[in-house]
Formats: C-alpha cells, structure tokens, sequence
C-alpha cells in the first residue's frame, strides 16, 4: 500500500487570516487531511523544513504536536500495511483517526470539502464552501456538535437566512440538503445517533418550490441569427451560445472543452463533464458554420475550438476551473446585450440555450429521445424537466371551455 504522511500548512484562512495546520495523507497522488485543530500567521510557517518558524510564540509547542501527530500517523500507516490493507486516502484517515465519535459538524464539512478538493470537483467545492460559511455566520462558532442540529436549530436557521441574508427559499433548500447529507455520514460513522436524525416527514422536510424554466423560441433565435451589428466579442459569445444550443443545449463546460479530435465523420463525439456519459450527435449545418470561423487558430487535432482553454495549465484542475467561471461570466455579461440589440426581454444565459433548446423541442420529439440528447440517467428527469415546456394541453383545455 504506497501511502505517506505529511505535515503541511493548509492555505485555506479562517476570518481571522490564520491558516490551518494539518496531517496530509496520500494515497495513488489523491490526498485527504486532518486538523490538529491550530492556526498560524502564512509567515510563521516554514515550508523548506515544514515546521513553525520561531518568531511564532507557541513554535515549541505546535511543532511538538506535529511531531507527535505526524509520528502517530505513519506508525497507523505501518500497522494497515503490515495488515495488507490496501485502502484509499479517507479510508486511510478513517482507520487512522477511528475516534471520529467526537468530530463537530464544520470538522465533517472540512472533510466534505477536502474530498470534493482531492477529487478535483471543483464547481461542487465552490458551491458547498459558500453553503458552509452561511452556517459558520450563523453559529458564530467552529465548535457545533451534531447533537445540537435539531428541529428548532434548523427552523432558527432559515428564518436567520431568509430575513438576514435575504436568500430565495432554492438557496435554503440547498443548505438544507448539505446538513442532511453531512447528518447522514455522521450516522455513518457513529458520531451520533440516527434517533436524533431532524430530518423526516414529521420533521423538518425539504421543499424544494417549483422554478420557472423560461427559454427563447425560434422568432427570438432567429433574431439573434441575424443580428450583424456585434462587436468581435458579442460575435465570439454568439456563436459559442447557438453552437451550445444547435448541441441540444450542450453545457458551457463540455462546449468549452470541445476539441478538434472530437469532430469526425461529420459528427461531434463527446464526453459529458457532469456524469461522464459518451455521446455522439450529427454536427448540424449552422454548427459547421461556426466551426469554419475558428478553423484559421487550429493549432492541432488535439487544439481546442474555443480559445477560452488554449492557454489553461491542463494538469491544474484549478487552473481550468477558474479559466471555464471566468469565461462564462463574461459570456452570460456579452449576452446581456446581445438580447437588448435583438430587441430581446427575456433574460439570455449560457444555460438558456438548453432552456430554449427544451422549449422548441415542446412535446414533437419522443421523451427516450430527448432523454438521449439530454444524457439523463433517469427518464423521469427528462419528463420532468420537459414539463416546464409543454403547454398545448392546458392551452386546448382552456380554449374548450372560455372560446364560446
């Protein structure tokens, strides 16, 4: 079993600008890590002899502790090899720091994160660190245990989020389905009981309200077809917007990371970067139309058709992430008055094109199918999501009944 411990200076900051001390460990290059619970000054740790520079008041003790914690982690690491335990990095820490029964909540959802970290899901990771620091501002403190998540702490809660922070109730509901999920692995490993579990039909239920799916139709597509007074870059933005939509709405992502080497036989085969599924669609005439426009700053097969990763560090997952969040924004920005010059009020962004894609598809191509384009694992999402776009038989009923 190739793994290691390390220790190292976490350099995610607390409010206060302290950074966190902890035990890395590390298995096949994916890496997990545990707090000893101290924080320092960036300029009192010193990374070429990974320990706590002296200036630092309480360098003795913490490198002591390190010492201690760093010497306790590879002799459990000898242990589960001598034992022939071939396990992954949590496992690992799992084994090693058995005495989880005494983890707090935000200690859990440090571990959430670090595993969302090492994973590379860095859209996730986004996300769920934003939903953790509504819950540290309204504790106000790091030491929350699982035992004082009740039915009133979560009621408390939303009211603190809807009044205080003026959140849409999807936002809450979010927040919610973060501390069920952390409240289920605390059960998981015994940390508390399943009898204090607050979630439940008699208990606090999450409701998620129904949302209003809006998308363009083929009057407004067309609008924004034939607009010829853009700028290079609301032309740029165009095109990756109706490339996306003429791909069944294909996401932001994947469009992004479409290569050269992916269009063949006259046709785009894909992997999706949600679930990872394969698809392969019939490239459409307007799409080779966009395509000739790139085709001069082809570089290679293996080239991007987009320039938004061209110059991305393809081994830093950061790197790309960041590359992908900042490119949208300035899409969905670009797109903003794009609809204004077409004489559009509905709101465009990248995400729309699947809307619009959905609204125009309407209910004349077979739920498998759009199930299909969609990569849905579950056609019950398909059909649910399809419903946003279907009116004809409200609008018939309707009519039979006021058109006397």
């Amino acid at each position: 079993m190739s793994a290691n411990a390390k220790i190292v200076l976490r350099k995610k900051s607390n409010r206060e600008g302290l950074y966190p001390l902890a035990i890395r460990i590390t298995k096949n290059r994916r890496s997990t890590y545990q707090y000893i619970g101290h924080y320092i000054e960036l300029e009192d740790w010193d990374e070429k002899n990974i320990r706590v520079k002296k200036a630092n008041i309480n360098a003795d003790n913490l490198n002591s502790l390190l010492s201690l914690k760093l010497s306790e982690a590879n002799k459990a690491l000898i242990n589960l090899q001598s034992e022939k335990k071939d396990a992954s990095a949590n496992q690992i820490k799992k084994e090693i720091y058995s005495s989880g029964k005494n983890l707090t909540f935000f200690e859990l959802a440090q571990e959430h994160l670090d595993e969302l970290e090492s994973s590379e899901k860095l859209n996730r990771l986004s996300t769920d660190s934003a939903l953790v620091s509504y819950l540290l501002k309204f504790h106000k403190s790091k030491q929350l245990s699982f035992q004082e998540i009740d039915e009133r702490f979560l009621k408390k809660l939303m009211i603190y989020l809807k009044v205080k922070h003026s959140l849409a109730e999807t936002s809450i509901m979010n927040i919610l389905v973060l501390i069920r999920l952390l409240f289920n692995k605390a059960i998981t490993q015994k940390i508390v009981n399943r009898e204090l579990y607050p979630f439940g039909t008699d208990k606090i239920r999450i409701r998620f309200p129904e949302t209003t799916k809006v998308g363009l139709n083929i009057f407004e597509i067309r609008k924004i077809e034939s607009l010829d007074n853009l700028s290079s870059i609301e032309l740029h933005t165009r095109n990756v917007w109706l490339y996306s939509f003429n791909f069944a709405g294909m996401r932001v992502t994947d469009v992004l990371w479409t290569k050269w080497s992916d269009i063949y036989d006259n046709r785009l085969h894909y992997r999706m970067n949600k679930n990872s599924k394969l698809l392969s669609l019939k490239i459409p005439e307007k799409v080779l139309l966009i395509l000739s426009y790139y085709k001069d700053d082809k570089r290679s097969e293996d080239d991007f058709v987009f320039p938004e990763l061209k110059k991305a560090n393809l081994d830093d997952a950061k790197d790309i992430y960041n590359k992908r969040k900042t490119a949208t924004k300035k899409f969905n920005d670009n797109l903003k008055s794009i609809a204004k010059k077409a004489g559009i009020n509905k709101k465009i962004t990248m995400h729309i094109a699947r809307h619009s894609f959905g609204n125009i598809a309407g209910d004349a191509i077979h739920p498998l199918m759009l199930q299909k384009l969609y990569r849905h694992s579950d056609l019950k999402t398909t059909l649910n999501y399809q419903a946003n776009f279907i009116h004809k038989d409200a609008d018939d009923a309707l009519d039979s009944v006021v058109n006397f």
